[in-house]
């Protein structure tokens, strides 16, 4: 999953969010440099990646994309996936996403100093352009693909992932939607089994 799902699937904890978010930056054993509540939300990132990448309805999905993209296609899904998150957030939160968007930047901005490098680079763009809340538009999730492959290695095919996406946009919406409550399911059990 993409950054919003993540934070999305974090719960209530301030210090599971910020690890969450951070925990692509995170690498092998680093993550016992942070603080317990951060450490356990940089594991429950791996606990919601390694699931995600091993289920069989998001296999499908990136199925559709690997002629164009190959091994990035689980990348290019998960976004995907976030922009459907976003684009349904009502069905999953009783928070508007605007108002979930403004408290997650005021939590990363306030723990500023406690974030990787990279997360400290790309946070102000993130912030100024609204980037997790925008992801809801296709020309926002358009923004982000274009992003990527201008500074990664994600092929430079932007229009032909929006191409798939609307072409077979409810095939896309209801395998999301078969998928994302599993790994909500899988993401609060984590977190009970996991009390600090």
């Amino acid at each position: 999953m993409n950054y919003l799902a993540h934070l999305y699937l974090s719960g209530d904890d301030p210090q599971v969010r910020i690890g969450n978010f951070i925990g692509d930056y995170v690498k092998g054993n680093n993550y016992d440099k942070y603080e317990p509540g951060i450490r356990k939300g940089i594991l429950l990132h791996r606990q919601i990646d390694h699931f995600t990448d091993n289920h069989p309805v998001v296999k499908q999905s990136a199925e559709k994309l690997y002629p164009h993209y190959g091994r990035y296609s689980g990348i290019i899904t998960d976004m995907f996936f976030d922009h459907l998150l976003a684009a349904g957030w009502n069905d999953y939160s009783k928070t508007e996403l605007s108002d979930f968007v403004t408290s997650v930047h005021k939590l990363l901005l306030l723990n500023y100093f406690k974030l990787p490098a990279r997360v400290k680079g790309f946070l102000p763009f993130l912030i100024k352009n609204r980037g997790l809340e925008n992801y809801r538009y296709i020309s926002g999730l358009k923004r982000a693909l274009t992003i990527m492959s201008n500074r990664s290695s994600l092929p430079a095919k932007t229009g032909t992932a929006i191409k798939i996406l609307e072409d077979n946009y409810d095939e896309f919406k209801s395998r999301f939607n078969i998928f994302f409550p599993d790994v909500i399911d899988m993401s609060w059990k984590f977190l009970k089994e996991n009390k600090s």
